[in-house]
């Protein structure tokens, strides 16, 4: 059933003014009385803003899984439009329409992903009278082909990668064309998008299991398995190129962007105008994307996106066009001052676009990062949560795309980008020095994200001098250092749960020394001990003596430090810890569980802290007799929240190390677990359970011949607990 929300929030939900320029001028002319949203996140919440600034009334649609999002709160009204999965939500058109029908929405802006570039979405919208806030149907049938596009453009005074690209190839076609493509070589699914289902083939005798994993890829993402081959350019930049047109024939670019910032073909930080083209090539390669426009009577705001050699820049080739707009597109309206979504509206009701190629100025250089809930360190596998702490940078050219609030819980339904922090300079030195500063000043507290690792990338030499291209994160990934808790950290983290219980013992004798944790006794203070965990398998013994403010603190095996803990009342999760005569000032929050999880940010650097109970370490301890040091810890942990989606062996089955036991789902990425030791296997989780991050979904009992076995009697197992 729908059910209607109306909220009349406040405010608007982004403001894109910025340094370089002020928003669009254009001449309020008649356009749409109410719009929906037919997204969700960050790009709906940016959405809404433009439109409650043109006077248009919004609708949000929303899953189950956002009841309480940000976008839904900012909309003039909402309607729930289902279950948190997407097909039964986000991309089900009949409840779609259902609830354009129920609010009298006259036209849809679909965003981006989900039904931004879906072709019966918008045949259906015409159907139904309502204006789609994107281009034609035809356009979408065109460019949403890889295959199609790149033949129809070509024929259209537009360059391509050279390759093969034919409806219906069969994998044998392929491999047999594959000669003429040349080695290395680039397997592209045609219904593809994002850089999802790409496999780079280096040899021809990986091709035909590659084209194997690549069809599988293709038809669980995108519901069609057509696959085509490219040719790999070496040293590849991806440059995009911004183009907006009217339904009357006028059709423009407003420059380009530079992509080439990409994990697994996925951007990371993206920037306008590009550090390698020159004037020339900028006008050749506008022109060529307006080429590509004109040629499927493109209407709106589109990206046609080139391959552009690092070695001869003077050279690029067409990709593909997104007919929609585009996550990066902020930093295209940093650097011209203009408001695309506006564009895109007034388009869509029929207005002329007043712009001339002549009348649009790039003024100084824009750069973006886009934010995740992901883990760096661990690959960069998806992490849910529940928002605990947010700070939000602000400040002279500095701009925040996001749908964050505290308390929002971050789950594993939907893609992992949580914002984005666009900074503005007068050119690409000061643009790049603006975002490190936003970036470091950007707090998340309550689930894992990449901002630490934003921040070393573009901080690399490379990046700072503006040599880049596709491959050059993988590259440099084994490089970045991340930080990890230092002794301070890790103090600061004994400290707060030292001042907790200091402060919270014994109300009625605060002012009793026997009421207080501090260890005082006659004679030598016994240290408060606190075990504290910083990854599943990793923990650190701190040792605190007196009270939290004046304390000395011994961090594992380290020498005595004079340390101390102030929290700012004024600033929510502030506090100032002093750790051998240097003070500092850190974010921390508590997680739900009554303070045993604390999360901790400084500067951009984020991390989560477990305080072990006496139980986990007994626990712990009474394991590892089982262990001989140095061997492979029996249990198998998820190493991301998500969804178990097949489960390979049973209790009792034998497994060799190595061998996949299950397979975990989240945010669109799977992982397969394996078994770190050969034995007999105890799986803990069926198919189609929800399971956490660092879960223990399967244990081995070691073979005979790769464990030694301790015998321990009871006497051992108490003086375990005796001493924890």
């Amino acid at each position: 059933m729908t059910v209607i929300q109306t909220t009349n929030a406040p405010g608007a939900a982004t403001d894109i003014s910025t340094e370089a320029a002020g928003s669009t001028t254009a001449e309020h002319a008649r356009t749409f009385g109410t719009v929906l949203v037919a997204n969700r996140g960050e790009i709906a919440c940016r959405i809404i803003g433009t439109l409650r600034t043109m006077g248009i009334q919004s609708v949000a649609v929303y899953s189950d899984a956002d009841r309480g999002a940000k976008h839904v709160a900012l909309a003039d009204t909402a309607v729930h439009i289902g279950p948190a999965a997407p097909q039964q939500s986000y991309l089900n058109i009949p409840a779609i329409l259902e609830a354009i029908k129920a609010t009298g929405a006259e036209a849809v802006h679909p965003g981006y992903g989900f039904l931004s570039e879906n072709e019966a979405f918008a045949q259906a919208l015409q159907d139904a009278g309502v204006a789609f806030i994107g281009p034609s149907v035809h356009s979408l049938n065109v460019m949403g082909d890889k295959i199609r596009s790149k033949n129809h453009v070509s024929a259209n005074s537009v360059p391509v990668v050279p390759g093969i690209a034919k409806p219906g190839l069969s994998n044998e076609q392929l491999m047999e064309a594959a000669e003429d493509v040349g080695y290395p070589l680039l397997i592209k699914p045609s219904a593809g998008g994002g850089g999802k289902g790409m496999h780079v083939v280096e040899r021809p005798e990986d091709l035909e299991e590659t084209l194997g994993t690549a069809r599988r890829v293709a038809a669980s993402a995108f519901g069609d398995d057509t696959l085509f081959l490219e040719r790999l350019v070496r040293q590849p930049r991806h440059i995009e190129v911004q183009v907006l047109a009217d339904n009357h024939g006028r059709v423009i670019h407003l420059g380009e962007r530079e992509c080439s910032l990409q994990r697994r073909h996925q951007k990371v930080i993206e920037e306008a105008p590009s550090p390698l083209l020159d004037t020339a090539t900028r006008a050749r390669i506008g022109e060529a994307a307006c080429n590509a426009a004109r040629s499927v009577d493109y209407a709106g705001a589109g990206t046609v996106e080139f391959l552009v050699s690092d070695a001869s820049p003077d050279e690029f080739f067409f990709m593909e066009m997104n007919t929609r707009l585009q996550v990066e597109h902020p930093v295209t309206e940093m650097v011209t001052g203009l408001d695309l979504v506006e564009w895109q509206v007034r388009v869509a009701a029929g207005q002329h676009l007043a712009l001339r190629q002549e009348d649009v100025q790039l003024t100084g250089h824009s750069i973006e990062a886009r934010v995740y809930a992901e883990n760096p360190e661990r690959g960069f596998l998806p992490t849910t949560g529940t928002i605990l702490q947010l700070l939000e940078p602000s400040g002279d050219g500095v701009r925040v795309d996001s749908s964050l609030v505290e308390g929002l819980d971050v789950g594993a339904d939907y893609d992992p980008m949580l914002a984005k922090v666009i900074a503005w300079g007068q050119d690409r030195s000061q643009a790049l020095a603006r975002l490190d500063n936003a970036l470091a000043g950007t707090v998340v507290l309550g689930l894992q994200t990449n901002i630490e690792y934003l921040r070393l990338l573009i901080n690399d030499d490379d990046v700072q001098a503006g040599h880049l291209d596709t491959t050059m994160i993988e590259r440099k990934m084994e490089g970045l250092q991340f930080r990890h808790p230092d002794e301070r950290i890790l103090s600061a983290a004994a400290l707060f749960v030292h001042a907790q219980r200091y402060g919270g013992a014994h109300k009625g004798e605060a002012h009793s020394p026997w009421a207080q944790p501090s260890g005082w006794r006659i004679g030598q203070w016994r240290p408060t001990r606190f075990s504290l965990g910083t990854s599943a398998t990793s923990f650190t013994d701190v040792q605190v003596s007196g009270p939290p403010a004046a304390a000395t603190v011994v961090v594992g095996d380290a020498a005595p430090v004079q340390a101390g803990l102030q929290v700012n009342p004024a600033i929510p999760a502030a506090i100032s810890i002093s750790y051998d005569g240097v003070t500092t000032s850190l974010r921390m929050a508590e997680g739900h569980d009554g303070g045993n999880v604390l999360f901790i940010a400084d500067a951009g650097f984020s991390c989560e802290i477990r305080v072990r109970s006496r139980e986990e370490q007994l626990a712990e301890e009474l394991a590892s007799i089982a262990r001989t040091e140095g061997t492979a810890h029996p249990d198998v942990r998820s190493p991301m929240p998500g969804t178990v989606i097949a489960v390979n062996k049973a209790s009792g089955d034998t497994v060799a190390a190595g061998e996949t036991i299950l397979t975990v789902e989240a945010m669109k990425m799977e992982h397969q677990l394996t078994a770190m030791v050969a034995g007999t296997v105890s799986v803990t989780v069926k198919a189609g359970d929800l399971v956490k991050a660092d879960q223990v979904v399967a244990s081995i009992e070691a073979a005979a011949n790769t464990t030694e076995t301790a015998d321990q009697d009871a006497d051992t197992a108490a003086a375990i607990s005796e001493g924890a």
